[in-house]
């Protein structure tokens, strides 16, 4: 599978590529990234023919949007699929802030507001901050912080915007496999276009699957799967390695070695395995990774069209990885030769 592959957004009339850049980290996620870097990570990624970006106001409270913006300027508006978010409004002394964030601009921080209000403001206040006239997905950030008004001020508001044509698709940008289920199914007709949830759906967490994913599949629903590397667990476990935990669980640890073990054994990086495990379900239609340099997005495009064995897999269920009703991916073509359909390596019947 290529980074670049194209596969249409759900009902959307939208087209993104399989791999979508998340812009959390450019915003400065852990730790700084000067903004040449972040610049030169965005355009690299359209260089790779990524076409998916998603970002949001709280990432560095503005900064990874300004950035995004500018990256993006001067490529032609229908040459990639942007995604942003509303549920927090980046204002000065917001009291909503996180010490996730490396440099955020000083005095600016995050004030939770799903009203109908909060969202046109959000999202005029986002295009400003872009320096573009529009932006294809909203996602409705978090939806578990304010649920009464997510489901109903905040989507009705997107529903218009939708109607409207402001949008091309409604989303929601979620933690919770449950809130999603639940989002979906008491939200009114014709409901979100897409689902992101973030480490929800991965080697180490397969919440998704019990509910989430069999709902979005029956509803048309395209899922963005994001958090595949577990905040980097997947991809760099060495201590001090930046990541999402103060501290990491004992059967999470456990789980983490047991993935890392399995795929050192058929010498395939563990990243590799996480990056290509969310295209096993048909519900899934892209995943969405970060990166702070060009050469990390590099690396993401060269691991999602890596060839895996099929023991791999295998291996993985064997050990409790994987669950039972898990498929491997259905490989793309080879490029060998045009028209070429001969599977991957090892690929098991």
């Amino acid at each position: 599978m290529r980074a670049d592959d194209s596969v249409p957004l759900g009902r959307t009339g939208l087209t993104v590529s399989r791999l979508g850049l998340g812009l959390a980290s450019i915003g400065g996620l852990f730790r700084p990234v000067p903004q040449r870097q972040a610049l030169d990570t965005v355009r690299r990624a359209r260089d790779l023919g990524i076409r998916l970006f998603d970002t949001a106001p709280v990432y560095g409270y503005g900064l990874s949007e300004t950035r995004t913006g500018t990256a993006l300027r001067d490529e032609p508006r229908d040459a990639y699929v942007l995604c942003t978010k509303v549920g927090r409004l980046i204002e000065p002394g917001g009291p909503d802030t996180q010490p996730i964030w490396a440099d955020p601009p000083p005095g600016l921080g995050a004030r939770l507001d799903y009203s109908r209000d909060g969202v046109l403001r959000s999202l005029e206040e986002s295009l400003d901050r872009l320096g573009l006239d529009s932006v294809d997905v909203l996602h409705i950030h978090d939806p578990e912080q304010d649920f009464s008004s997510s489901v109903g001020d905040a989507y009705r508001a997107l529903d218009d915007l939708r109607r409207a044509g402001v949008v091309r698709a409604v989303s929601l940008g979620v933690n919770h496999a449950d809130v999603a289920v639940r989002f979906l199914r008491e939200v009114p007709e014709p409901g979100p276009d897409c689902v992101m949830p973030a480490g929800r759906w991965n080697l180490l967490d397969q919440s998704a699957l019990t509910e989430l994913l069999p709902l979005c599949r029956e509803r048309g629903v395209a899922v963005l799967a994001a958090g595949v590397l577990q905040s980097g667990l997947l991809a760099d476990p060495r201590p001090g390695a930046p990541h999402g935990y103060e501290r990491i669980p004992p059967a999470l640890a456990a789980r983490v070695r047991t993935v890392h073990e399995v795929c050192a054994r058929h010498g395939v990086p563990s990243a590799a395995a996480a990056l290509q495990f969310p295209f096993g379900h048909p519900a899934v239609t892209a995943v969405v990774v970060g990166a702070r340099s060009p050469r990390e997005i590099e690396e993401s495009a060269a691991l999602l069209a890596r060839p895996l064995p099929g023991r791999l897999w295998s291996d993985l269920r064997d050990v409790g990885i994987l669950p039972p009703s898990w498929h491997p991916p259905a490989p793309s073509p080879c490029s060998r030769e045009p028209g070429c359909q001969c599977r991957m390596e090892d690929s098991p019947a």
